[in-house]
């Protein structure tokens, strides 16, 4: 299965990949995992300066209070267009930023706004994440509870905690993982790895189960199918329409004369 990761503000992927590799690598094993860099280039300091290598990225721009944006409408087409070349996709990891973003798209989706060719996503990691406080915006993309599955990592000494307890509402049986660390993608202990390894196992194990489900019955189709054929080609050599064709001998030789009636 494959999972779209959108970094955090005015970072990078390779930092979110660099932030990711610290959970237990069994966990993603079986998943194909891209880090790609956001749209437009720092447009200030970083918070990971000396701590990570630049270039740093950010998806699009806002005010302080988080109610208006600058070249959202154009992220949103790069990531839609994004997904539909490079995808598809089975789901969508973020942080932050990143998982703000993808909350947006996959309340979207859900009501045909974008990727309406796209098959709908299975599965969304949410850390730190939060909603859009734009009315017209939140009237669309959590109009009804999202039904992806999904995980919403929420630190105590977040700063975001209470906005990504909110994301958490907006989706349809979330599972939340709570951590005493802040705003940070946190190194998970033995009982937050194994829920998020469960997590995970369940979700290949039923994506398992309808591709078993899904090649039996085109498998049952084909022969069907094949069925099919073969009484069609043989009763066209059994049977003739009545009163269309007549067969006639000649000379004995017996050839057939076909003539309309």
């Amino acid at each position: 299965m494959k999972i779209l990761c959108l970094h955090g503000f005015r970072t990078s992927g390779s930092f979110l990949h660099k932030q990711i590799s610290k959970w237990d690598p069994s966990i993603f094993a079986q998943f194909q995992m891209e880090f790609p860099d956001g749209m437009f280039p720092a447009g200030g300091k970083s918070d990971i300066e000396g701590i990570f290598p630049p270039p740093y990225f950010e998806w699009f721009q806002f005010n302080k209070e988080f109610t208006e944006y600058t070249n959202l409408e154009e992220c949103i087409a790069y990531l839609c267009e994004y997904i539909t070349t490079k995808g598809p996709f089975d789901g969508l990891l973020g942080f932050s930023q990143g998982a703000t973003l993808s909350a947006l798209l996959l309340g979207y989706q859900a009501q045909g706004k974008v990727l309406k060719e796209h098959p709908p996503m299975k599965l969304f990691v949410s850390i730190s994440g939060s909603k859009f406080r734009d009315p017209s915006i939140c009237d669309v993309a959590y109009k009804d509870p999202i039904k992806v599955r999904s995980v919403h990592f929420i630190g105590a000494k977040d700063w975001l905690r209470l906005p990504s307890e909110d994301l958490a509402t907006a989706f349809d049986n979330p599972l939340i993982i709570r951590h005493p660390q802040g705003h940070t993608v946190p190194r998970l202990d033995e009982a937050a790895t194994e829920q998020l390894r469960s997590w995970t196992t369940e979700i290949l194990l039923h994506q398992s189960n309808n591709a078993s489900v899904n090649k039996h019955n085109l498998e049952n189709g084909e022969v069907k199918a094949e069925e099919h054929k073969g009484k069609v080609e043989e009763a066209c050599k059994t049977q003739t329409p009545e009163g269309v064709i007549e067969k006639k001998m000649e000379n004995g030789a017996g050839g057939l004369e076909a003539t309309q009636a």
